[in-house]
């Protein structure tokens, strides 16, 4: 079994910003280089177990090729923060990034999702019993990482992996459900995806010794990234490039996840298609055509524009909750990261 190795700094960084935006701010990718590898190295040095395939499981589940968005986040802000070097973080990034990536192991399993990354995911090769098992590998150790932080912070990290349990159950009762509507959306997204972003931002500008409205201001900044994030997500869903994406199209529409996509155009059409789409979107099998005509009604709402929409608007949210911070080339880093955010196409 390959292991991927993962993507320079410069393509995480790149894929967000373009190239363009990487040549701008070229002085500050050493120093990020080094924090990433260092955060990267923390993290494999937990994977370890005494039973070596639960050992070869959370390596291929921490090898997928990820974004890296999240350390790469934390590093920037503690740097715009006034930090000259980044080590007093790195176990708590890693920690985030454990459990984030625990949250996407049981993800797959919920969903019977087959890739992931352009990779089979952890449940197609593992099975199921060994990828929910080395889920709960990477939440223990990710508070055994979490454990060298004073307890404000470990409650933080526990509070977030809780709003993530509670954003999967919400989103489990609302599958194939449209007249949940928009308000129930944003309660999903914002615990199982938005928390996480928020929690660890603000431990950082904590760990900084940061005034309290400057740690809030950073958890705001977080829970809009996240939001943006995830809301650019299900529009890449229906319109991205499955080859980009390292996944099929249309996973929302096929299990049945009310994203702010189907929403949108559910709330848009005419009363006969309305019907007709709620009606496609309930069926538990759809066929490669009911798929394709859900799209088409999506096309035709004009959904599409208003989700695109949303998405720069909280970007720029995230950029408000910045002002607070010092004009810096790290904070600059940070704007255009929340900015490409909710342009990009993987």
């Amino acid at each position: 079994m390959t292991t991927p190795t993962e993507p320079p700094i410069e393509a995480v960084v790149s894929a967000t910003l373009g190239a363009a935006g990487v040549r701008e701010l070229a002085e500050l990718m050493p120093p990020l280089v080094a924090d990433l590898a260092d955060i990267d190295q923390r993290l494999q040095a937990v994977l370890p177990a005494e039973y070596s395939q639960l050992s070869t499981a959370a390596v291929y589940a921490c090898s997928t090729g990820g974004k890296r968005v999240r350390p790469l986040l934390m590093a920037a802000l503690h740097r715009a923060l006034g930090a000259t070097e980044t080590s007093r973080i790195h176990s708590l990034a890693a920690a985030f990034q454990l459990i984030h990536t625990a949250s996407l192991v049981h993800d797959d399993v919920i969903d019977h999702a087959e890739m992931r990354r352009g990779r089979p995911s952890l449940p197609r090769a593992f099975g199921l019993p060994a990828a929910i098992m080395t889920g709960d590998y990477l939440f223990v150790r990710a508070f055994e990482l979490a454990a060298d932080y004073d307890r404000s912070i470990i409650l933080r990290c526990g509070e977030a992996c809780a709003n993530l349990v509670e954003g999967e159950i919400l989103e489990e009762a609302s599958r194939y459900d449209l007249t949940t509507g928009r308000d129930h959306y944003f309660r999903v997204i914002e615990r199982k995806t938005a928390a996480i972003v928020a929690a660890s931002l603000a431990s950082v500008a904590e760990i900084a010794r940061a005034p309290a409205p400057t740690i809030e201001r950073a958890g705001e900044y977080g829970r809009a990234v996240g939001l943006t994030f995830q809301i650019r997500d299900d529009l890449l869903d229906v319109y991205g490039d499955a080859d980009l994406l390292g996944k099929p199209l249309y996973t929302d529409l096929r299990e049945g996840n009310p994203t702010l996509v189907s929403l949108e155009a559910y709330a848009r059409l005419d009363p006969g298609r309305r019907v007709e789409f709620e009606r496609l979107f309930a069926l538990r099998r759809k066929a490669p055509g009911d798929l394709l005509r859900l799209r088409a009604l999506i096309d035709e709402s004009g959904a599409p524009a208003i989700v695109a929409e949303q998405a720069t608007s909280w970007a720029e949210r995230a950029v408000r909750a910045l002002e607070v911070v010092r004009p810096t080339p790290w904070r600059t880093l940070l704007e255009r990261l929340a900015r490409g955010v909710a342009e990009r196409r993987y």
